[in-house]
């Protein structure tokens, strides 16, 4: 069992005999349990004894943000985010009166802040030691998608001025990337800002919660709204800079294109005239003899019709010039 156990502002490392002697007190603490493997699994089940369906849900992450109500505990699963953008930190939290377990896996930057505050005394009005570290716990992880969507936000500014510059197929991985990021983000915000908003009503009653104590759970509340309404402006920008992508790829194909053609239509007329003056008739081939002709209908004449041809497609503002 790995795990950290936190006494009167104390952190320790956790001990099956030491949580065992902290649960047959009643003394209040905060296990922290990074996995759950067999030793952890006899703890939370036959020491703490816990439900064996939420003990389940402990062994097994990929969970979805829920609230559930047993006789003498009420289990959370709720989610953060992590600081590289790769996705959350879900986070499973089983309250009792006189003490709360967490479970984890590997490391969870938000509870760095949680331990801070922890010696810092931090309170949650007149509410208990257990509602004040729950709080500290869940406000801790909503307050980590904070950052993450501030690097968003600027992540597609920049790729926004890239892509009136250069777009390339690489930005369009990145989009691609951001956008199902977001999704996974919305999906756990939607549900956790719900769980929430019934915990902050008093449709989910928690033992020492106080009226004050409300009050910071419906400012919980209220921070999952911004960040569920952030998430879906960025979706919104997301799809716009994606439009943004493949229009200037299509502008920029039509740009190619009328070059293109521009050069074939020059080159179609020049074609059209060798072909002409090339062909085999006695006419042509008595009469239009000697290096006069050669230059007159073998270079002038071309010249002049390419000349012409720039010269229409410059008046029609096709190379830049001016509209007719």
């Amino acid at each position: 069992m790995h795990g950290t156990l936190v006494t009167d502002g104390t952190r320790t490392e956790a001990t099956t005999a030491v949580v065992a002697d902290l649960v047959s007190s009643q003394a209040s603490f905060w296990l922290d349990l990074d996995g759950v493997d067999e030793e952890a699994v006899s703890l939370l089940t036959d020491t703490f004894r816990f439900h064996p369906l939420a003990v389940e849900d402990a062994e097994h992450f990929g969970q979805r943000p829920k609230i559930d109500e047993f006789d003498d505990f009420t289990y959370f699963v709720v989610h953060g985010a992590l600081s590289d953008d790769s996705g959350t930190s879900e986070m499973h939290i089983f309250f009792m009166p006189h003490c709360v377990v967490t479970v984890h896996h590997g490391e969870c930057p938000a509870l760095a802040d949680v331990y801070g505050r922890i010696e810092r005394r931090h309170s949650v009005g007149d509410a208990s030691p257990q509602v004040t570290l729950l709080y500290m716990i869940v406000d801790s992880l909503v307050d980590s998608f904070f950052p993450v969507l501030s690097h968003f936000d600027d992540r597609i500014d920049e790729l926004e001025d890239e892509i009136l510059r250069q777009p390339t197929e690489a930005q369009l991985g990145v989009l691609f990337d951001m956008k199902r990021a977001l999704i996974t983000m919305r999906k756990v915000v939607t549900p956790q800002r719900d769980m929430f908003a019934a915990l902050a009503s008093g449709v989910v009653q928690l033992p020492g919660m106080t009226e004050e104590g409300e009050r910071y759970f419906r400012d919980l509340y209220d921070h999952l709204i911004r960040i569920a309404d952030v998430v879906d402006s960025y979706r919104d920008l997301l799809s716009g800079v994606m439009d943004t992508h493949v229009s200037t790829v299509s502008n920029r194909l039509n740009v190619v294109m009328k070059q293109l053609t521009i050069i074939a239509t020059i080159f179609l007329s020049l074609s059209y005239l060798t072909g002409f003056f090339g062909q085999n008739f006695s006419f042509l081939v008595g009469h239009i003899t000697g290096r006069m002709p050669f230059f007159v209908f073998g270079l002038s004449i071309e010249v002049v019709t390419a000349l012409i041809l720039l010269y229409f497609f410059r008046k029609r503002g096709w190379l830049g010039g001016p509209t007719s």
